[in-house]
């Protein structure tokens, strides 16, 4: 199996794919060679690439398929490149990211029930507790509006900070920070960004799949952990609209919520950093 990996986007790349963010699409799924059809799945490397993987070497082969991972680290690349035909699935995202995504650029997308969840961790290089953060204290926070949300409901339910009344955690933003006891100071960023540069700020919100690229686990590592209980961040295969019934694609998705899938991410992930949604 290929894995290839894509660089974060620059201006210059974005430039050359034109305005427009919404491509042709296909209606054409996989690439058939003999028995076995190939899809080209795009993901982001831990622990959606791992997991893709291990369906890969252990189960496609039986059900007819097989899988060659693209990863990407900048998370607006990949639902362009399904959209625009560069793939057949992806598995990198949960539901309010692609609400968000359908709704701003109108992408013609369609998720399948959830995979897994990775929960979201405030980490620091310089408290060991939440209550240790000092007055003003610089916040390292996601710049995509989905993710802001679901880190701010996490500090909100820490009680480092109150939203305004009937804000939805899936949409809230900085500006509905209500109450902010030690007036943290948010500094907002790119995902990828943020445990890069946790060293220059007091605290940081971090994605599961980034702060596991970067050896820290958010079980262990974290000061503040996100709850898994009713947890509606679970990440799942996203195909085309048109898509959505065709055989293999069908196929990889049943193969994702297997017993052995389950039994991977468990062992795998044992200190609870990536938990089955199934």
């Amino acid at each position: 199996m290929k894995t290839t990996l894509i660089a974060v986007a620059t201006a210059a790349t974005l430039a050359l794919t034109g305005c427009g963010l919404v491509g042709g699409g296909t209606d054409t799924v996989g690439q058939k060679e003999g028995d076995i059809t190939k899809l080209t799945v795009g993901a982001t490397p831990v622990p959606q690439g791992d997991i893709l993987r291990f369906v890969d070497e252990n189960l496609a082969a039986d059900a007819g398929l097989d899988i060659d991972v693209k990863e990407y680290t900048d998370y607006t690349l990949p639902n362009k490149a399904l959209s625009d035909g560069d793939i057949d699935a992806n598995y990198f995202q949960h539901k309010p990211y692609l609400d968000s995504e359908v709704k701003g650029q109108g992408y013609e997308i369609t998720g399948f029930e959830p995979i897994n969840l990775e929960p979201f961790a405030l980490f620091s290089n310089k408290v060991k507790d939440v209550a240790d953060l000092p007055e003003g204290a610089k916040i390292g926070i996601n710049n995509d509006p989905a993710n802001q949300g679901r880190a701010l409901k996490m500090l909100e339910e820490a009680d480092l900070i109150t939203l305004n009344d009937g804000v939805d955690a899936v949409s809230a933003k900085l500006s509905d920070v209500r109450e902010n006891p030690k007036n943290l100071e948010f500094v907002e960023a790119d995902a990828a960004q943020l445990a890069r540069t946790l060293q220059d700020v007091d605290a940081s919100v971090i994605n599961g799949n980034n702060a596991l690229e970067a050896g820290l686990s958010p079980a262990k590592d974290g000061i503040l952990i996100e709850s898994a209980e009713n947890n509606p961040y679970g990440n799942f295969l996203a195909v085309r609209t048109a898509n959505k019934d065709d055989e293999n694609v069908r196929k990889l998705n049943d193969l994702l919520h297997s017993p052995e899938v389950k039994k991977f991410i468990e062992e795998k992930w044992s200190d609870g950093s990536v938990l089955p949604s199934f």
